[in-house]
């Protein structure tokens, strides 16, 4: 697929190597690689991209092929679009090619021209294993140059537009980190008698009292079944770790399937107000349940959880979920754990014996419908939060694009007429930028606006 630019007419539309120099990255041999930091850093691909610059991780000793300082490092397979600035000479292996401006084109607005079109350039990979495109298809890419002056203009409008947006990501980025500790507050306050201290005065009803868990518990707790993963595939559905979030299962859609016989099937069944809970994991997930609302079909559930029901009667399922969630109580839980590499448990024995406020069963209602309705209004805030972040990253191809348009220079142009005419014009421009690069590499003229470590 051809890329279609639509440019002023002040504007010239070239092939890339007449304004470019391309350098395809070549691996060295691994014996020249190390990670002691000897030689220059070496970069296979988009691996170590940072915001602007790459993060060194490997180093080489004899290069093939090589970045100079500002050059753009654009990757060239597996993905295709993505690019970083070398801040230094560099290594670059298969995965990168190095893309450096000629002397009348800037930097950062050839930074920018790459990104505008990395949502193309993504498609544009062939391979059936690794999608990649070649130096010949990158050096006939058009480009669109303006004249020299509009260049920086769009850079500085680039830089002062793009700095909005992204201040505003990061403002939205901080949100779902306030969600979270607005639902644990609100759990909090559930646990402690505090979301309901004046409806229970209103009430007369007695305050909550202190119960170990296994009082309440009719059935469980269980362990989950153990299956390898050859017997993945067809079958029943299996709830994994990774199946429960915030006290609720995700989609029974995305389970995987587990054959099993019917007697496991009966053994490990999950049932309709089942409680969940994940008894082995790292620190910051040991404790996680859900609470089984509806089960459209046979499911069972994996060895790293435990399930159990409380009886009807003495406590309501959704109360104790959220008891459970707490921080409070969850606190309990990993207190109890067992350590070993990357991971810790808890048992049956640790889950019974862990102490939840209980208090009247009327009061356990009102507060699932409180919390309920505040997690209500968190989700709905997140949902807006996540509309918002789909609209701001769209914002900034849609302000790329308008910018390779001319449409965010088109003032400047009719303001300065005598910048995009004449000595000053595209066409001129780019009859120096091909002189000089027929002149002999020693005597090119040398490149004075270096830009390395540029805001994007």
């Amino acid at each position: 697929m051809t890329l279609k630019l639509s440019v002023p007419v002040a504007w010239k539309i070239v092939p890339l190597h007449e304004v470019t120099e391309v350098v395809m990255g070549q691996s060295p041999s691994g014996e020249f690689v190390n990670q002691a930091g000897d030689g220059v850093p070496f970069f296979q691909g988009k691996a170590e991209f940072g915001e602007l610059n790459p993060k060194p991780k490997k180093f080489c000793t004899q290069p093939k092929k090589m970045a100079l300082p500002g050059d753009v490092l654009l990757s060239v397979r597996a993905p295709v679009g993505p690019t970083n600035v070398a801040d230094q000479e560099v290594c670059i292996g298969r995965g990168l090619s190095a893309v450096r401006a000629s002397l009348g084109v800037g930097r950062k607005y050839l930074l920018y021209y790459f990104r505008a079109i990395e949502p193309w350039m993504s498609q544009q990979g062939t391979g059936s294993t690794f999608k990649a495109v070649s130096g010949g298809f990158i050096k006939g890419l058009p480009f669109a140059l303006p004249p020299l002056e509009e260049q920086k203009a769009i850079a500085d409008k680039l830089d002062e537009l793009l700095a909005q947006v992204n201040h505003l990501k990061a403002r939205l980025d901080t949100i779902p980190a306030i969600l979270k500790r607005f639902r644990q507050s609100v759990l909090a306050a559930a646990v402690s008698g505090r979301m309901t201290e004046q409806w229970r005065k209103e009430k007369r009803l007695h305050p909550a009292i202190e119960v170990e868990l296994g009082s309440l518990i009719n059935k469980g707790p269980q362990n989950g079944i153990y299956k390898p993963s050859s017997a993945y595939g067809e079958g029943v559905r299996i709830i994994r770790i990774d199946g429960f979030y915030d006290g609720e299962l995700v989609s029974w859609s995305g389970m995987k399937r587990l054959g099993i016989s019917c007697e496991e099937l009966e053994k490990w069944r999950v049932n309709s107000g089942d409680i969940l809970i994940n008894r082995v994991n790292s620190i910051e997930y040991l404790g996680k349940c859900a609470l089984v609302r509806h089960v459209p079909e046979d499911a069972v559930f994996e060895s790293n959880i435990m399930r159990f029901s409380v009886d009807p009667e003495k406590s309501i399922q959704e109360y104790v979920m959220r008891c459970l969630s707490s921080r409070p109580v969850k606190r309990q839980l990993v207190g109890k754990a067992k350590h070993a590499v990357n991971q810790a448990s808890i048992n049956q024995k640790d889950v019974k014996s862990c102490v939840i406020p209980l208090p009247h069963i009327e009061e356990q209602a009102e507060i699932i419908r409180r919390v309920n309705q505040l997690f209500a209004f968190a989700d709905q805030i997140e949902q807006q939060v996540k509309n918002a972040q789909a609209r701001v990253n769209k914002l900034t191809q849609s302000i790329l694009a308008k910018a390779f348009r001319g449409e965010l220079t088109a003032e400047w142009r009719e303001a300065h007429p005598e910048l995009i005419s004449g000595e000053n014009s595209a066409m001129a421009l780019l009859e120096r930028i091909k002189a000089e690069k027929e002149k002999p590499p020693g005597v090119r003229s040398g490149r004075k606006d270096k830009q390395t470590s540029l805001p994007v």
